[in-house]
């Protein structure tokens, strides 16, 4: 039985983490902590797990986390970079579900994020944790950098095109829409109930900090350059993320067919039948990530629909995911819970 902690337990996503890792049977979730709730039950912040979940919450840097076979980060931006390395130094295997680790330039990161990176060491040790398209790596990593929510729905939508070659990766297009608990567990205006109830808005059009973690892990997949246009958008639902992603055809092939081979082997990801259009609630709760493949009219466009949920496979089940890979465990265990509908 592997020990686990959770530094920064408070959010949508380190609650869905405890949701998940209460049922693993692998693991014995034995730390957590959180600044703002040190001294409290976690059934009491979360009524939810009454029964299933015994821990209180500790402060940051408590001495149990150095106990832990493996340590989730579901921490801002930022505090993984600064706290991570003395787990790391003292042999302890990360997986961080912000954004500290996922971009290899740490100019690139400083761009987009405002402040110089902290741990450059480490930043280039991390793995992209992306296990469809990099498991190998994942298993033999010390510290793994969990991917983004949109970044994962619309890598495993391009990935097969761009391993294939059959599309210009100069012209890529990804219109992708999220629900509101992307944005955190805050209190904000612009995520109020009266303003995002009945309502529909594209943000970050002209720059959204997923841009150069999608951009690079495209070009990672296509072993070369990408052009992409990015535009993320609030929809008025709480979970899920529905990526329609656009690419120009530059080879003839049997695109359906190049989709249900390339993911024949994975359990997670579900190219559905020709003329499907997965929605968001076939994958509410789940680690599932569903795939349709479209070609308008027969034109030179191919329209790729990739959903999953924001909350799971794109933040703590694929962190979960990924520690069974980095344990030795079997990958889909305690994760194969189905969608919930309606």
């Amino acid at each position: 039985m592997f020990k686990v902690g959770i530094v920064g337990g408070t959010g949508y996503t380190g609650v869905e983490l405890l949701r998940l890792l209460a049922q693993h049977p692998g693991v014995e979730l034995s730390a957590i902590t959180s600044r703002a709730e040190t001294g409290r039950r976690v059934s009491d912040v979360f009524p939810s797990l009454r029964g299933r979940v015994d821990l209180v919450f500790e402060s940051p840097g408590a001495p149990a986390l150095q106990a832990c076979d493996l340590v989730f980060f579901a921490t801002p931006n930022g505090v993984a970079m600064q706290q991570a390395p003395e787990l790391l130094d003292a042999g302890r295997r990360v997986v961080d579900l912000a954004a500290d680790f996922r971009l290899a330039d740490a100019r690139e990161w400083e761009k987009w994020y405002g402040t110089p990176h902290t741990s450059t060491e480490w930043l280039g040790k991390a793995v992209y944790g992306l296990p469809e398209l990099n498991r190998d790596a994942i298993r033999g990593a010390q510290l793994v950098a969990n991917p983004g929510c949109y970044p994962t729905a619309v890598q495993l939508g391009f990935a097969p095109l761009l391993r294939a070659g059959v599309v210009d990766p100069l012209h890529l297009i990804a219109d992708a829409k999220s629900g509101v608990s992307g944005a955190g567990r805050k209190a904000e205006l612009g995520y109020l109930f009266s303003e995002t109830s009945d309502n529909f808005k594209a943000y970050g059009a002209s720059g959204h900090r997923h841009f150069p973690e999608i951009r690079q892990g495209l070009a990672r997949i296509a072993g070369g350059d990408v052009g992409l246009v990015f535009v993320p958008h609030l929809t008025p639902m709480v979970r899920g993320i529905h990526a329609t992603l656009y690419a120009r055809i530059r080879t003839e092939t049997d695109f359906q067919a190049l989709y249900e081979a390339h993911y024949a082997n994975e359990f997670f990801v579900d190219v559905m039948p020709s003329g499907s259009h997965p929605e968001t609630r076939f994958v509410r709760a789940s680690n599932f990530c569903r795939i349709a493949v479209h070609r308008p009219q027969g034109g030179d466009t191919l329209v790729v629909l990739s959903v999953i949920d924001n909350l799971v496979k794109g933040a703590a089940g694929q962190a979960v995911q990924n520690m069974n890979i980095m344990l030795g465990l079997n990958e889909t265990e305690g994760l194969c819970q189905f969608p919930q509908l309606p």
